[in-house]
């Protein structure tokens, strides 16, 4: 299927490795041109690197998104690269270590707070107005299931991912008249080489397989006691990365102000 995108810009924050890599590659895929965002200028440049030799075009900025000015400024090389931007992706953000309500400070709260949803607003109110302007574009927040289904650790991460649900639903309804969609995907236990070493190590300290099993025998005994996913499996980085590039193209011209689980049937709702 042609997603139409190709020409059209893309920034994905974050995108230096994980699930920004895949997503930037994907939206390279598909013909955008694509800037890569990091704090790291080697992997940045490095993805930049993958995605021309497959073809595509690709342009690195660093910058820390808790910082007005390097907002200002990733963004004004951002747009000196490629000109407007047509697609944003507001990947970049994460969970701290996994405390619970008696460890997590409230100066924790206040820094997942503005590397989640700060970092999205700072980004986003630089770029709206041209998207506005030009009656075309596409927002696409990271979220997570957490902030739906939180857990009892890590509760500043979830209450962060919750509001920008919120903030999403919001700005949707704001800009939607302007030709501006804005969409939250929010992904389940997606695979990484992170999780992937993580649950091998659960595997071999349970006596479930061997740490160097087959992939599909760790994670058939290791994923049930993490999550009950009806499909039974993690997802993969390019599942993720396809339903972000779907949501970021003119097919999807009738869908705004969603949060798209992406998660297996784990939060399915009778």
């Amino acid at each position: 299927m042609d997603l139409q995108l190709k020409d059209k810009t893309a920034l994905v924050t974050g995108s230096s490795k994980g699930i920004g890599e895949a997503i930037a590659m994907t939206l390279a895929r598909e013909g955008a041109n694509v800037v890569v965002h990091g704090r790291d200028g080697v992997q940045a440049q490095r993805v930049v690197g993958a995605i021309v030799a497959a073809g595509g075009r690709a342009y690195a900025v660093l910058g820390d998104l808790t910082q007005e000015e390097a907002v200002e400024r990733l963004v004004a090389e951002a747009e000196a690269h490629v000109g407007g931007i047509d697609i944003l992706v507001n990947n970049a953000g994460g969970s701290g270590p996994k405390n619970d309500w008696q460890t997590t400070l409230a100066a924790g709260w206040e820094s997942t707070y503005d590397r989640n949803v700060l970092a999205a607003v700072r980004v986003s109110t630089r770029l709206l107005p041209e998207m506005r302007r030009a009656g075309w574009g596409r927002v696409i927040n990271i979220s997570s299931g957490a902030a739906t289904m939180p857990p009892a650790t890590g509760p500043d991460y979830s209450a962060a991912k919750a509001a920008m649900n919120a903030l999403t639903a919001s700005m949707a309804k704001a800009v939607a008249a302007e030709g501006v969609t804005v969409n939250a995907i929010s992904p389940g236990t997606i695979k990484s080489a992170k999780l992937e070493g993580g649950f091998r190590a659960v595997a071999a300290a349970r006596g479930i397989a061997a740490e160097d099993a087959p992939w599909e025998d760790i994670q058939r005994g290791v994923l049930p006691l993490f999550a009950n996913v009806p499909l039974g499996r993690v997802g993969e980085l390019n599942e993720l990365a396809d339903a972000v590039a779907f949501l970021a193209s003119p097919l999807a011209a009738y869908i705004t102000g969603i949060n798209l689980h992406v998660d297996g049937g784990f939060s399915s709702i009778p």
